[in-house]
């Protein structure tokens, strides 16, 4: 009788371990899921910067040095590795892209040209989406990292050495401030 009870006993803990073992799994693969999501809502964003440029580019042909900022931020943030050096990047361009609008304020034609509306729209667009993708991401992290901290899947995620994953944090303090356009 006693053999049975620790049997089952034995039976049971090994199928919590796996359970707990599972959803660790899982939550990994959605933070996964989740990161690349940014990262295909970044992409989009990468590729109307240079469609952008030049269509601001045609009105404001003197504003050179903000559309090199604005490409430059733009490879940065292209060629950065992890999130918190791709959230870094990423508040450079943000910063860079309030310039470039900034400097539309003193071209109404520019404003009114259906190209540019369009890309406008289109980037704003991105914009809402990548801080979707973000806020989704960060939810998902929290829920795994909290999995990975609390007992008793603590136990289960240091049996098998699963890792925190880092959130995508935007410290731009620039963001808070007016943008300010020289001439």
């Amino acid at each position: 009788m006693i053999g049975w009870i620790i049997a089952i006993i034995v039976f049971a803990l090994v199928f919590f371990v796996i359970g707990i073992y599972n959803g660790l799994i899982r939550l990994r693969n959605r933070v996964k899921e989740s990161g690349s999501d940014i990262e295909v809502q970044l992409k989009r964003r990468y590729d109307l910067i240079p469609n952008l440029v030049e269509t601001v580019k045609g009105y404001a042909a003197h504003e050179k040095t903000a559309f090199e900022n604005v490409t430059a931020a733009r490879a940065q943030a292209i060629s950065a590795k992890g999130f918190a050096e791709k959230a870094k990047a990423e508040d450079a361009l943000s910063g860079t892209l309030k310039t470039l609008f900034a400097v539309t304020e003193s071209y109404p034609e520019l404003k009114a040209n259906a190209n540019f509306l369009e890309l406008q729209r289109e980037l704003t667009d991105t914009e809402d989406k990548i801080q979707a993708a973000r806020r989704f991401y960060n939810s998902n992290v929290l829920v795994l990292n909290t999995k990975i901290e609390v007992f008793p899947s603590n136990i289960v995620a240091g049996m098998f050495k699963f890792q925190k994953a880092e959130f995508f944090e935007v410290q731009n303090a620039a963001e808070k401030e007016p943008v300010k356009v020289k001439f």
